[in-house]
């Protein structure tokens, strides 16, 4: 691995015009595949259909200065810190590959754009965010799947099996494995195996949008903050009012409270997280 910009050697055989233009590609591919999966999977309407019912149920309404407060405190929490995590092994290893990720792509868009020309030297800064993000999806993404997918930590399921929804998670590491194997063999043989692994599994990556869980990045944070606010105007995600359950009023009404929810019901105890689960 030279530590180089592995895009201005690669130019050595392959015309820096080709490696922007298959760069910007993959731009045009997530962008045409977002939308497409947008229409098809009618994301945008459901989304927009529920805020609208969310409105005619709210209690309040709520200022700006509420609504910023909102928006901060969820892309502080469950986007940048991914607080909904409850296991601390997955919300480390999503962490790892969410910001090893956005380093990665960053790096590259540096390096193929602005940084190409193997005569001017590359500011060391992108080859080592676009390694150490390669790695950190690495580390992140093999954690992931060998040890924290559901269907192999809880079921029992080899890690070698294989479904439409491990798409992302596979084109990811792959890109970002063979990308660092043709780093480190660059003008070697296996360089070039691992180069031409490298440039199929990004195109399957950013070509696969509509068949995989690429776009569901874009969704998450518009839907994390629509849920905060729906809590905070009152219209509870369409949901019925259940009212305080500590009201002894509420309890008198519905005695058999404690008996399903326990005495303090929003502190039921750990449920589900009692044990692990590995029955199987």
């Amino acid at each position: 691995m030279s530590g180089g910009n592995p895009f201005a050697e690669l130019t050595v055989s392959i015309p820096a015009g080709v490696i922007q233009f298959f760069v910007g590609l993959m731009v045009v591919l997530v962008i045409a595949g977002t939308l497409f999966d947008v229409w098809h999977k009618r994301s945008a309407q459901y989304f927009f259909e529920n805020m609208r019912k969310a409105k005619t149920r709210s209690r309040r309404q709520l200022s700006g200065g509420e609504v910023s407060s909102v928006v901060v405190k969820t892309v502080a929490s469950e986007i940048l810190t991914s607080s909904e995590f409850c296991n601390p092994n997955r919300r480390i290893a999503h962490l790892l590959t969410m910001y090893g990720f956005i380093a990665y792509c960053v790096a590259t868009a540096a390096m193929v754009f602005g940084h190409i020309n193997p005569l001017m030297e590359t500011p060391g800064i992108w080859p080592f965010l676009w390694h150490l993000g390669a790695l950190s999806v690495c580390v992140g993404g093999y954690w992931f799947w060998f040890f924290i997918r559901v269907d192999v930590a809880a079921e029992g399921q080899p890690p070698w099996r294989l479904m439409r929804a491990d798409l992302f998670v596979l084109s990811l590491l792959g890109s970002t494995t063979f990308g660092l194997l043709w780093s480190l063999f660059q003008g070697t043989a296996l360089g070039w195996l691992s180069f031409m692994l490298y440039v199929i599994s990004t195109a399957v990556l950013f070509g696969g949008v509509p068949w995989s869980k690429f776009a569901h990045m874009f969704f998450k944070p518009a839907a994390a903050i629509q849920k905060k606010i729906a809590w905070a105007d009152g219209s509870q995600e369409n949901l019925p009012d259940l009212g305080d359950l500590d009201d002894p009023e509420l309890q008198a009404r519905y005695p058999d409270i404690p008996t399903y929810m326990g005495e303090k019901p929003p502190y039921m105890g750990l449920g589900i997280k009692r044990e692990t689960p590995n029955h199987y």
